[in-house]
């Protein structure tokens, strides 16, 4: 059902245009890969120096993990993995995993010895802030001023929706639900002659569940609309105009991993800016030696800190890596245009950052503080704009 009903064809304004956004929870298939991916890398950073590329998939009653692991700590895989389900909320054969009876497939190999030899500390005695890079790889941070987060206001809207959901599930107010929901958010903009984007207006929401009943359509837009939408979206943003669709189609109705593969990496939109900007490679289950974990909160640390500073209104940052180099060797800035109205350049905020920040991976491990096991908790939700965790890469940096 649609509450709100407009055209769906209706084109918006002059000088304004819609971009929408999508999340999902932290019971979607892939969310949930994702957090047992993570699950592992914390286990295994009881030793800080360990190395890990873990990825992870799930399907009906059954999930794998596989990759890449050196860590001295003392794992039993399949306990954290067993404990990763069971926190997001998979306990009974209907909602397509029990934690308990699920078969678990640990496929992890030891990490190389010459990639080690890249990117130990120990390796000819080399502090941490002179690591190598074992892989070639491109990064990018965004920021916009358009939200306190300093994030896009349709990603930051549709994280909330996902978190409002999990929230409510677990605190018992639509206990029809499953883990699994997706969430999406078209917001109206504003395009602004200096570059910037102005959010107007909430165009429309859609949301889809499964419920674990023959639930009432009618209960369920009820109760997410009720414990859910109105909690998580602001009053100013929603008008007689914005259209509500929660019922999901039938097809829909079994969902979770019975429907759907869930695969670890996939949900890069959801996990970065929601669409905005550029984004690079997954994170999940990747420990900080890898770029696109510590280059990648760099990035965003980067951008942040000059949308913060007032030298632009939004802006993307790039990071380009070479295998076995330490710096970066490209640093690029784009501000739509921002930089010019704040009375710089691209190539001016670019001399900035090489003067403010050290982007040598080992240096942002170091300074984000990303050889401890914190990295379940954000691994649903977004890495970025997060103001309910620490996360060093969102203080902006006092810029020189």
């Amino acid at each position: 059902a649609i509450l709100g009903r407009r055209s769906m064809n209706e084109a918006p304004a002059p000088g304004t245009f819609l971009f929408a956004s999508e999340s999902v929870s932290e019971g979607h298939p892939d969310k949930l890969c994702d957090r047992v991916a993570d699950a592992v890398l914390d286990a295994c950073l009881q030793d800080s120096e360990a190395r890990v590329s873990c990825e992870a998939c799930s399907k009906t009653g059954m999930v794998m993990v596989l990759g890449e692991v050196l860590t001295k700590a003392s794992v039993n895989f399949e306990q954290v993995i067993r404990e990763a389900v069971r926190t997001v909320g998979y306990d009974s054969d209907d909602k397509g995993l029990d934690w308990r009876t699920m078969n678990v497939i640990v496929a992890l190999d030891e990490h190389s010895p010459d990639l080690l030899q890249v990117i130990s500390t120990s390796a000819a005695g080399r502090p941490v802030e002179d690591i190598g890079v074992d892989d070639q790889g491109v990064v990018f941070g965004y920021a916009s001023d358009e939200s306190p987060e300093l994030m896009p206001m349709s990603h930051v809207l549709a994280t909330r929706l996902s978190a409002g959901f999990d929230k409510a599930r677990k605190e018992g107010l639509i206990p029809w639900a499953r883990p699994d929901a997706r969430a999406k958010v078209v917001v109206e903009y504003k395009q602004a002659a200096d570059g910037s984007v102005v959010p107007l207006r909430i165009h429309s929401v859609a949301m889809t569940t499964p419920p674990m009943s023959d639930t009432a359509p009618e209960q369920v837009e009820k109760d997410l609309m009720e414990h859910v939408v109105k909690p998580s979206l602001p009053e100013k943003f929603c008008d007689s105009r914005t259209s509500y669709s929660l019922v999901p189609p039938k097809q829909a109705a079994i969902g979770s991993v019975c429907s759907d593969t869930g695969v670890s990496g996939k949900k890069i939109g959801a996990d970065t800016y929601g669409g905005w900007g550029s984004f690079g490679d997954s994170i999940s289950g990747k420990d900080a030696s890898k770029l696109s974990r510590s280059a990648a909160y760099g990035a965003r640390w980067a951008a942040r800190s000059l949308v913060s500073s007032k030298l632009c209104k939004r802006c993307v940052v790039q990071l380009s890596y070479s295998p076995g180099v330490v710096e970066p060797v490209s640093v690029h800035v784009t501000s739509f245009g921002t930089a010019e109205a704040c009375g710089r350049t691209d190539a001016g905020l670019v001399d900035i950052l090489l003067k403010n920040f050290d982007f040598r991976p080992g240096a942002l491990q170091k300074e984000l503080g990303l050889k401890a096991p914190v990295f379940q908790k954000l691994s649903a939700h977004g890495h970025f704009g997060r103001g309910d965790i620490d996360a060093a890469w969102e203080v902006s940096k006092e810029l020189k």
